[in-house]
């Protein structure tokens, strides 16, 4: 057998070495290569390699796919390995180290090693090949593998992902060569494996790679199948009838692998331009923003999508499930690159300071899988015997994603799209490196410095996002103020040297957000972070009725606490007027709030709530 793999292996980088796939479309921004973050971020950053990279049984996520294991019928084991793997790459292009790349290099050889001849990666009896999540499993190796690739330029595991995808247009063709009824959820889970096809392409030139691609996307459209662009214009949760099996085939509804298949779509659309695809995810994405997105910048209910962010204020089941949080983000982060818009950044700021860091642990080792908005957070169960769940394997990917994107190239200069402390390298446009130093303690305030370092002068463009939120922002270059508005980027051109400055006031005054109809319910942001009322600060009281008091429409006041590090990043005390049932009412009383991330973050497990119940009143409502 030896000899057969060493020979297919020669065989397949002979094939492979051919011209790469041409791209129609490219980005608008180019990832940051090398940036270090302090502060914040930068410990939870540096908590998540020590505690969830490095720590991770690598032998555990292989045995599975070992040739005598090869028995399963309906589980997903094949799909940690990759999450875990994908993740790990992240944090190595952050933090490179000795120690995590030789982990990386383990991971891969001892992947590789259980490909079979037919080229095969996987944990599925031969007569249940193709069955549930047997192909979403197969794209989660494609991933890694081409990860690795990325990183490495490593020819063995190029081959290994190619031979990953034969094996699966032949199995597919073997069949009937329909992918969308493979598997639940109307082939989305299966199908979603469209996105490391096109990678494939991209990487090799191989335009059967491309026409496969197309042929899921084509599938799509058929009756059995998702209608991923058809129905774009239509309400994520109002596609399909409900199912009379929740979690089946005929569930069109689920957020996770849907938003999958658009990730897929848009390398798609990198690949051909074709605008349609560009406008299918476009537009779904603003309807998940629209209906389903709550204030913490997440959503879906028991993994569906269901019109969530007009029910935000009620208890919900399973909510906002942290594998929809990272996915979320990756998908907006993805037009965030193709657009530049600051829409996009808004809502990956919402999504990664609130839903995605409240569902990791202080420590960084393990990730809530789902998170209420007024509640407990809870560790998730473990998932198919190997020692986590789905989300303990994904929440990395969402945090090691923002560092490069925080500052990124542009065909101009350079664009700001997040504010977090560190130190960030990227070539300006006529190659020199420029070293931008943000010093900020963001968002603990709203200012922000930023130093930029350049050999020579040069003329470019800097843009810095002016967050949708922030209705009376500063900018002033060397102490000269900028012109800006809120939700734009303000686009500031001149001959940049060593030691211009550039300095950010952003509006961070408590706002009041307001949601509900019979049921109305209030909640507090300051800038990004979504504020929370905690049974540790409060006992019993949390239950009580409260009502904010407004400093002036739409604002109230929010006096800065000390914070125990251990527990909590942000402590504020704020004016309520508690629930009035005698003829006159009390006067304000003082409530203490933390940010939503480390509401409930605690060994106490302590309740929590977001959102504050207004009283009814017929003469007002």
């Amino acid at each position: 057998m030896l000899v057969t793999l060493l020979s297919l292996t020669m065989i397949y980088a002979e094939l492979l070495a051919q011209k790469k796939g041409s791209a129609s479309v490219s980005d608008v921004l180019e990832a940051t290569s090398e940036m270090h973050l302090t502060g914040y971020l930068g410990g939870k950053l540096e908590e998540s390699i020590a505690n969830r990279i490095l720590a991770q049984d690598v032998e555990r996520l292989i045995e599975p796919f070992k040739v005598e294991n090869r028995n399963e019928t309906r589980m997903w084991q094949s799909e940690f390995w990759g999450k875990w793997f994908t993740s790990a790459v992240l944090a190595y292009k952050y933090h490179p180290s000795a120690q995590l790349k030789q982990v990386l290099d383990k991971a891969v050889k001892g992947l590789l090693a259980t490909q079979t001849p037919d080229g095969y990666i996987g944990n599925y009896a031969v007569s249940h090949r193709l069955e549930q999540w047997d192909i979403w499993g197969r794209k989660y190796c494609m991933l890694g593998l081409l990860s690795y690739y990325d990183l490495t330029k490593d020819e063995k595991s190029l081959v290994g992902a190619s031979r990953i995808a034969d094996n699966l247009i032949n199995d597919l063709n073997k069949k009937d060569g329909i992918i969308v009824t493979k598997g639940n959820y109307k082939g989305m889970a299966a199908s979603s494996v469209l996105e490391p096809i096109c990678l494939l392409y991209n990487y090799t030139g191989n335009k059967k790679y491309l026409e496969f691609a197309e042929r899921i996307v084509q599938q799509w459209e058929t009756p059995e199948g998702p209608q991923l662009l058809s129905k774009a214009d239509k309400n994520v949760s109002e596609r399909f009838p409900k199912p009379k099996n929740w979690y089946s085939p005929e569930q069109g509804q689920k957020a996770y692998e849907m938003m999958s298949c658009y990730e897929g779509l848009l390398e798609l659309y990198r690949i051909t331009g074709n605008n349609d695809y560009l406008k299918a995810v476009k537009d779904t994405w603003e309807n998940i923003r629209n209906t389903e997105i709550n204030i913490v910048g997440s959503g879906a209910s028991t993994e569906m999508w269901f019109g969530g962010k007009a029910k935000q204020n009620i208890p919900v089941h399973h909510y906002q499930e942290t594998c929809v949080t990272v996915t979320w983000i990756k998908l907006t982060e993805q037009l965030l690159k193709l657009t530049g818009e600051v829409k996009y950044s808004d809502e990956v700021e919402l999504s990664y300071y609130n839903a995605l860091l409240g569902s990791l642990s202080s420590h960084g080792a393990v990730w809530a899988k789902y998170t209420p908005l007024n509640g407990q957070r809870l560790s998730g169960s473990e998932q198919c015997g190997m020692g986590m769940n789905c989300c303990e394997a994904s929440g990395p990917r969402g945090l090691f994603n923002l560092p490069m994107h925080i500052i990124m190239k542009s065909k101009d200069g350079i664009q700001v799209n997040y504010f977090a402390a560190g130190t960030y390298k990227l070539h300006a446009p006529k190659k020199q490196v420029i070293t931008l130093n943000q010093q900020t303690e963001y968002p603990k305030n709203g200012k922000v410095e930023l130093k930029i370092s350049v050999t020579k002068p040069e003329d470019m463009e800097v843009s810095i996002r002016i967050p949708n939120w922030s209705k009376e922002t500063k900018v002033s270059v060397n102490n000269e103020l900028i012109t800006c508005l809120p939700g734009s980027n303000v686009k500031i051109k001149r001959v940049w040297k060593t030691g211009d400055k550039i300095s950010l006031e952003l509006d961070m005054r408590g706002r009041i957000i307001e949601t509900g109809t019979d049921m109305h319910s209030a909640a507090i942001m300051y800038g990004p972070i979504v504020l929370a009322r905690d049974s540790r600060f409060e006992g019993a009281g949390i239950e009580s009725v409260m009502k904010p008091v407004l400093s002036k429409p739409g604002f109230v006041t929010l006096t800065a606490l000390p914070a125990n590090s251990g527990d909590d990043y942000l402590r504020f005390k704020a004016d309520f007027i508690p629930e009035s049932y005698a003829e006159d009412a009390k006067g304000p009383l003082s409530l203490m709030l933390c940010d939503y991330a480390s509401a409930g973050n605690n060994e106490l497990k302590s309740y929590f709530k977001v959102w504050f119940p207004l009283l009814f009143n017929p003469r007002g409502n």
